[in-house]
């Protein structure tokens, strides 16, 4: 059995080894250790392997050492900017404000500027806000004051519980429980650990985690504003393309009577996306719902739950069926992806289908040397796709649709209209390959799936749908 502990040791020499003595004495052993002193002096993170009842024990013992704090209250740092003028014993007013009110000092920062002000930059620890605000509006009595933001600043101004407060803003602005809170921090530092093995800076990775997730929580309700088209495609059929500002595009396509939707996006969005079906297909709610998914993403597989028939290859069943069973799915079987993969789903409430609703399209591969392989085909209306499997250079068991006779292709995230995004779909889809260090699992052979896509096309204007940005319009030539 594994187990993450969350420690908070005090900074001196010696405490690290008094830990690992008592994992030791319980024949524990350490499969992890992440610790930065220039992030946050007190909190080491350790991956634990033991019997359950050798983890119990670790969790007394920790918790009697003090390294264990489970009663964790929301102390936060507050960082202020007071502007005060350049003259001897400016700041003695404001310090004395401060000692008045109790509060402790984190980290102070000032220096001349060649104006007649300094501004002077405080961490304060804070435990109640209306003390802060009370502070505040005292302060303003002695001088200009305003509040800094954490996550816009080009430096962390405060390291000694700066992973707590960090992710206790992230859980208050995503409405996180506790329990959420702690999987939050644990992948965050993780996250951190494996980008700095990679040469990135940790600002960095803090940076784009708080600014993904501000993104994710501000394009909540009367701010979901997705671009939402129509594409005739027969005299019987059109294609609804919806994008979204975050996840993937939500296409449905409407032939006669019937209606397919192909990828779902974020579950976060549920409520939203769901009032959007309502308005696109009067009878959403009595109708058989059933969707196919390019590939087992959880951008693409947020809203699966709501479906009564998912229709998937052999490898993305797999892999929704290992994350329903609590295993890591492909991505998570990435090191280099397994934090950020993990921190979307922490932020959008993934929860994988029961495995009872997925239906296998074809079987999978057969020529593993081939970027695309034809595994068969799917009728859907009056459309008849050839249907191909790649090698996995995005994901394992992604797959791409191609209509010959309409011209038309579904290519998922093999191939996207970079140049088709929203200014919101171009924000969003920055984080990704930062946190990531690439959305393919193998870049190149990637690169050489998509260029097989468009060798695959015939002759004539073919309309592409990925996965994300808007619909591609190509031209064929004949030969």
């Amino acid at each position: 059995m594994k187990k993450t502990y969350i420690t908070t040791m005090p900074n001196h020499i010696g405490a690290f080894l008094k830990a690992s003595r008592c994992f030791a004495e319980l024949g524990i052993n350490i499969t992890r250790v992440s610790y930065n002193k220039a992030i946050d002096s007190h909190t080491l993170f350790i991956d634990a392997e033991g019997t359950p009842s050798q983890l119990e024990k670790a969790d007394i013992r920790l918790t009697e050492i003090g390294y264990l704090q489970p009663d964790k209250n929301d102390t936060s740092i507050v960082l202020l900017e007071f502007c005060l003028k350049d003259v001897p014993g400016s700041v003695t007013d404001v310090l004395a404000l401060i000692d008045k009110f109790d509060f402790n000092i984190s980290y102070i920062s000032s220096q001349e500027n060649g104006t007649d002000y300094q501004l002077f930059k405080m961490g304060l620890f804070v435990d109640d806000a209306d003390k802060i605000s009370h502070f505040l509006s005292e302060a303003e009595k002695l001088c200009r004051v305003r509040m800094i933001d954490y996550n816009h600043t080009e430096k962390f101004y405060d390291n000694s519980i700066f992973y707590n407060s960090f992710v206790s803003e992230i859980a208050r602005n995503i409405g996180l429980s506790d329990e959420m809170k702690d999987r939050l921090l644990i992948n965050t530092n993780l996250a951190m650990q494996t980008l700095d093995e990679q040469g990135m800076s940790p600002y960095r990775t803090f940076d784009s985690i708080g600014r993904f997730a501000e993104l994710l929580a501000s394009c909540k309700g009367e701010n979901f504003l997705p671009r939402i088209t129509t594409h005739r495609i027969t005299d019987n059929t059109e294609i609804i393309l919806i994008e979204p500002p975050c996840g993937s595009n939500t296409a449905i396509i409407k032939s006669g009577s019937e209606f397919l939707f192909i990828d779902c996006g974020y579950a976060c969005y549920r409520e939203e996306m769901e009032q959007l079906f309502r308005k696109i297909l009067p009878d959403y709610d009595n109708m058989k719902k059933t969707v196919l998914i390019t590939h087992a993403d959880l951008d693409h597989c947020g809203l699966l739950p709501l479906f009564d028939e998912i229709i998937a290859s052999e490898k993305s069943a797999e892999c929704l069926e290992a994350e329903y069973c609590g295993d890591d799915g492909f991505r998570e079987q990435n090191r280099l992806h397994k934090p950020y993969i993990n921190i979307c789903k922490i932020l959008t409430g993934y929860m994988p289908p029961t495995p009872e609703k997925v239906k296998i399209i074809h079987k999978g591969r057969t020529e593993e040397n081939m970027p695309l392989v034809q595994t068969g085909f799917f009728d859907f209306g009056d459309l008849h796709f050839e249907v191909y499997e790649g090698r996995g250079g995005h994901l394992a068991g992604e797959i791409v649709l191609i209509d010959y006779a309409n011209h038309i292709a579904f290519t998922g995230d093999v191939y996207v209209n970079i140049k088709g995004f929203t200014p919101e779909q171009a924000k969003y889809n920055q984080y990704a390959p930062i946190l990531m260090t690439s959305v393919d699992t193998d870049p190149k052979l990637c690169a050489v799936e998509r260029k097989t896509i468009m060798q695959r096309l015939g002759a004539g204007k073919w309309q592409i749908f990925g996965a994300h940005g808007f619909k591609k319009d190509y031209c064929v030539n004949e030969q």
